[in-house]
């Protein structure tokens, strides 16, 4: 499961509580609510430090791979430039066909580096968006709240009420646990 779609997930749930609380007024006062960022949680945790590495060594060297072949496209285009006047007819668009081909190649080979960094970010990060999505069902549970809902969702919150920090704590802990400190009194 992408990042994408808990969000769109975490959208509907949104969507559930809001019709929540407006059918039933009474309930709302007694409902608790939470916030989790889930895209900060993923990357912030030491296995999303550690795919966010590896994802920017496999771009960085697609990267160079791209600038080279870029680089190599320029260079071809400034001799054709170059001998344009030099060039018969014919042969001038034969090397302007062969750019052009080559330039096309080369935005395949920028759509497929794409996909498959994407791909690769999906592999390396559904594992973590499923361990952190189990570790805000355990903390709704643990603390009681009815709903959690993506943080983007929320236009106004306290603080308190935001679950990220400690999703990010428990699960580089191992997944462990543990109840909020009870709010202070108000004064």
């Amino acid at each position: 499961m992408s990042v994408s779609s808990t969000v769109r997930r975490l959208a509907a749930s949104l969507v559930a509580a809001l019709l929540v609380l407006a059918i039933a007024p009474a309930a709302k006062a007694q409902m608790k609510i939470a916030v989790v960022d889930v895209q900060r949680a993923v990357m912030q945790t030491e296995d999303g430090l550690r795919a966010q590495a590896t994802l920017k060594k496999v771009f960085d060297s697609r990267q160079q791979e791209l600038n080279r072949k870029q680089n190599e496209l320029a260079k071809q285009k400034e001799d054709i430039d170059k001998q344009a006047k030099v060039l018969s007819a014919g042969a001038m668009q034969k090397r302007v066909e062969d750019w052009q081909k080559a330039m096309v190649e080369l935005q395949t080979v920028f759509v497929d580096y794409n996909k498959e960094l994407e791909k690769k970010q999906k592999e390396l990060t559904d594992p973590i968006v499923e361990k952190i999505l189990g570790i805000v069902k355990r903390l709704a549970s643990t603390d009681g709240y009815d709903v959690v809902i993506e943080r983007q969702f929320a236009h106004y919150f306290r603080g308190d009420l935001d679950l990220t920090d400690r999703c990010i704590q428990a699960y580089n802990g191992g997944g462990a646990v543990t109840p909020a400190a009870p709010a202070a009194p108000k004064k």
